[in-house]
C-alpha cells in the first residue's frame, strides 16, 4: 500500500474550506496511487486554540459532523482512506473536547477515532486527553496513531510496536526542524515505519514548518515535504503538497504468527458447488480439475459473492477462478513455490523462505482456501470479456515485478479503477483482501478474523465430502 501525508496551510476557523482542500487531496493521492492519506494536528480548523476556545461548539465535530461529508464522499469515490485530524466534539461523560484523529475508511465510514493522549500545558486550557491508544488494519497493516506531544513520550511507539503495528502515522503542528527530525530515531527504536503530516502556517505555537515525510524502521528518510518559510517565502497557494511512501513491507503476511494464533470455531457450514448453488455467478470453465474442487466455496461465501455481484457497476460481473482447495493440494502448492524461491534464492535462510512464499500461497495449516473460505476471482464485461486488472490472475511477486499487490504504485488508471471497483463491492458484501494478491478475498477465516478483529475464525480446514 502507498500511503500519503498532506500539508498544505489551513485558512483558519473555516471548516467547509479546508474540508474541502482535504477532499481535493484524498482525491489527488489517489490520483497518485495512495491507499491512504493523513493530515496534520487540527487540519480541519488550523492549529489555532483561540479559535477553538471562542466556539467549543462550532470548532469541534463529530464522527457523523456533516461538514465532513467533502472527506467521506472523496474517500467513497475514490477506495481511499483518510486520517481527519480535527477539534473532536467531546465524548459522552467526558470533560471536554478533545484533539482527534477521525480515521474514515475507503468507504466513507468511519473505522476509528483516536483522541490524542498527551497534551501541551496550552492544550490543557481547552481540550480534554483521550484515555486509549489508537489503532486500526487496513489493506493488511495494523496502523498506529499518534498526535504531536504523543511522539514525544518513548512508551507511544513501544506500544505499537508490542500491538503488532507497522507502520506509525503522527499527526502534528511542530514549529521546528529539530523536532521533525526525532522522527528518525522514533523509527529506528520502535522497528515501524513513520509517516509524519506536520502543519504550516502561523498556529498557536508559532510557525508550522511543514517538512511532513516517511522514515523507514531502519531511520532512513524516503519522503519529505518542504520546509514552511513564513509568508514572505512567497509560495503560491496554500503550499499544499502531498509525500507518498510504500508501505508494502508491512504487510501482515499468512505466515504472521498472529495469522496461526486466530481460534477457529468451526460452524459447520457446508461447502457447496457454486454452478448448482449461484448459477448467477459465472466460473471459469477452463479447469482440469475433474472433481469440481475448485467451484466449491462455504454457502455464507457464497451468498455474500451474490450480494458483492449485484454491487457492481452495470456491464461488469465475477468470475470465480478458485474456491476450495484441498489440504493436500494447498501443502504440494506451498512447497512448489518455496522450492522455486530455495532455487532462485539459494541464499535467503529457511524463515525468510517460508515467508516470502505465504506472500503467494498461504501455509497449509491456515490456508483460507482449505477452509472453503477463500475465493479467486476477477472481473469480466456481460460477453465474459475479462477487463484489465494489471496482471493476470495467480502473477506472482517475482514476476509481476510486485504489481499483483492490491495497492501496488505504477498501475494504469484503468485497472487501478478496476481493483477499486471490485474492493468496493467485495468489501461491502463483507470479505476481506490479501493485499498481496488482487484476486484472492475471503470471509470466515483466520485472516479474515485478524482483519476485521473477529476473536475467531467461522472456518477451519475441510475435506470435501464424497471427494
Amino acid at each position: 500500500m502507498i500511503i500519503a501525508a498532506a500539508q498544505f496551510a489551513p485558512v483558519p476557523g473555516d471548516i467547509d474550506a479546508n474540508a474541502a482542500r482535504m477532499a481535493a487531496l484524498v482525491a489527488e493521492a489517489a490520483d497518485r496511487g495512495a491507499g491512504l492519506v493523513t493530515f496534520s494536528e487540527l487540519a480541519l480548523t488550523h492549529y489555532d486554540l483561540r479559535l477553538i476556545a471562542a466556539d467549543p461548539v462550532g470548532m469541534t465535530v463529530t464522527e457523523d459532523d456533516a461538514r465532513l461529508a467533502p472527506v467521506r464522499e472523496a474517500c467513497r469515490a475514490a477506495g481511499i482512506a483518510a486520517v481527519v485530524n480535527a477539534a473532536g466534539r467531546a465524548r459522552e461523560g467526558a470533560a471536554g473536547p478533545t484533539i482527534s484523529s477521525f480515521v474514515l475508511g475507503p468507504d466513507g465510514a468511519l473505522l476509528t477515532r483516536y483522541d490524542k493522549l498527551h497534551l501541551s500545558a496550552e492544550e490543557r486550557k481547552v481540550f480534554t486527553p483521550g484515555t486509549a491508544d489508537g489503532r486500526f488494519f487496513l489493506g493488511g497493516i495494523r496502523f498506529a496513531l499518534a498526535t504531536c506531544l504523543d511522539s514525544s513520550f518513548p512508551e507511544v511507539p513501544a506500544r505499537a510496536a508490542a500491538d503488532g503495528c507497522g507502520v506509525y502515522l503522527a499527526s502534528s503542528f511542530h514549529d521546528a526542524t529539530e523536532r521533525v527530525e526525532r522522527y528518525a530515531e522514533l523509527a529506528r527504536d520502535s522497528g515501524l515505519q513513520v509517516l509524519l503530516a506536520n502543519g504550516t502556517g502561523l498556529g498557536s505555537c508559532g510557525p508550522g514548518c511543514g517538512l511532513s515525510g516517511g522514515w523507514l524502521p531502519s531511520g532512513e528518510r524516503v519522503a519529505a515535504a518542504a520546509e514552511w518559510r513564513g509568508p514572505a517565502a512567497g509560495i503560491p497557494g496554500d503550499g499544499a503538497e502531498l509525500v507518498l511512501s510504500d508501505a508494502r513491507d508491512r504487510i501482515t503476511l499468512m505466515a504472521d504468527p498472529a495469522v496461526a494464533a486466530i481460534p477457529v470455531k468451526e460452524c459447520g457450514e457446508p461447502l457447496v458447488d457454486i454452478r448448482t448453488a449461484a448459477p448467477a455467478l459465472r466460473v471459469a470453465d477452463d479447469r482440469h480439475d475433474v472433481r469440481g474442487h475448485f467451484a466449491h466455496l462455504r454457502q455464507g461465501v457464497v451468498q455474500r459473492l451474490l450480494a458483492a455481484q449485484e454491487l457492481l457497476p452495470d456491464g461488469l460481473r465475477l468470475r470465480i477462478v478458485e474456491g476450495y482447495r484441498p489440504p493436500a493440494l494447498q501443502r504440494r502448492y506451498f512447497e512448489e513455490y518455496a522450492d522455486e524461491l530455495r532455487a532462485a534464492f539459494p541464499d535467503r535462510d529457511p524463515q525468510r523462505r517460508h515467508q516470502d512464499a505465504s506472500r503467494y500461497v498461504s501455509p497449509p495449516g491456515i490456508a483460507p482456501h482449505s477452509a472453503g473460505g477463500a475465493v479467486d476471482l476477477t472481473l469480466i464485461t456481460a460477453d465474459g470479456t475479462e477487463v484489465d486488472m494489471g496482471t493476470p490472475i495467480n502473477a506472482s511477486p517475482e514476476e509481476s515485478a510486485g504489481a499483483c499487490y492490491t495497492g501496488a504504485p505504477e498501475l494504469t488508471p484503468t485497472a487501478r479503477t478496476h481493483r477499486r471497483v471490485l474492493s468496493a463491492a467485495l468489501t461491502a458484501a463483507g470479505l476481506v483482501n490479501y493485499p498481496t494478491e488482487w484476486w484472492h478475498w475471503s470471509y470466515g477465516d483466520r485472516y479474515w478474523a485478524l482483519a476485521t478483529g473477529a476473536d475467531h475464525a467461522l472456518y477451519g480446514p475441510k475435506e470435501l465430502a464424497g471427494r
